[in-house]
Formats: structure tokens, sequence, C-alpha cells
């Protein structure tokens, strides 16, 4: 990947609904020389998805928690990500080293809601405690940065 492919998923992640004439034009390309990289890009699975970012709260989704996971047993397995995508409130899952065995984001409706969650969670085979975070207020949420990794020291 170079800087031209970097310029381009910037570009993207700023408005993936542009055209590709004025895509081409912020990074120095012909129109045709932009898509073809940005196809190159989708087909080596740098570009997972195009999407749009929605407002929680807008939605009905204003509460945001993070919640750790302890568990008794390994929770990387396949029937562990079946139960929390079963989860339509769990926007996110990880697994992660130190006091927990998964990470998970949520978003939910109201305090009520997320209790809700979290006992849904608590019926996941290996889950024997949690620790909860709700999030007050979020400063920022930004892409992922495509600063070349030697520019960025």
């Amino acid at each position: 990947m170079d800087d031209t492919d970097r310029a381009l998923l910037t570009a993207l992640q700023d408005d993936a609904t542009q055209a590709y004439a004025a895509l081409a034009k912020g990074v120095g390309l012909s129109s045709g020389a932009a898509h073809e990289r940005v196809r190159k890009l989708r087909e080596r699975g740098v570009i997972r998805r195009t999407t749009i970012d929605v407002d929680p709260a807008a939605v009905d989704r204003g509460v945001l928690a993070f919640v750790m996971l302890q568990a008794n047993a390994w929770m990387g397995d396949q029937s562990t990500h079946d139960a929390l995508t079963a989860i339509p409130e769990v926007q996110e899952a990880h697994i992660i080293a130190g006091p927990a065995s998964l990470l998970v984001k949520i978003r939910t409706s109201t305090p009520e809601h997320l209790q809700a969650v979290l006992r849904r969670l608590f019926d996941i085979d290996g889950v024997t405690g949690t620790q909860t975070i709700v999030v007050l207020e979020s400063f920022f949420e930004r892409p992922l940065s495509l600063v070349a990794p030697e520019a960025s020291r």
C-alpha cells in the first residue's frame, strides 16, 4: 500500500459517496485510475464494506457502554461468537488479554435496556461476571488513521 492508496482510503472514510472524479482530483489521479485502485483495495479486503455513520442518539441508541466479560473457559469459539452476534445491541466484540476474556461495545436506548442486555450476556455459556463502563459523553470517534507508519514517529 502506498501513499496514494492511503489518501484514497482517507478520502473515502470522510465521504464514501463522492464521485470517482472528485475522489481522483483530490489525490491527483484520473477517474479511471482512482476507480481501479479502489477496486483493487476491495479485492484485497482492505476496504471491507461501505457504510454510513448514523447518530446513535437520533435513532434512540444514546446509551453507550463497554462491558468486560469474565469467564471460566476460553471464549474465542464459534458458540460465543454466535451468542454475541445474536444480541443486536452488541456493536463490537473483542477477545482480550487482561482481567477479562472479552470486551464488548453496546448501544441501547435506556439504562433499563442496558440492564436487559447485561442479563443476556450472563446467559452465554462460560460467562461468570461483567464489568460495565457507561459512557457519559464522547469527545470524538474517528476513522482509522492512515498516516504511513514511518510518518507518525
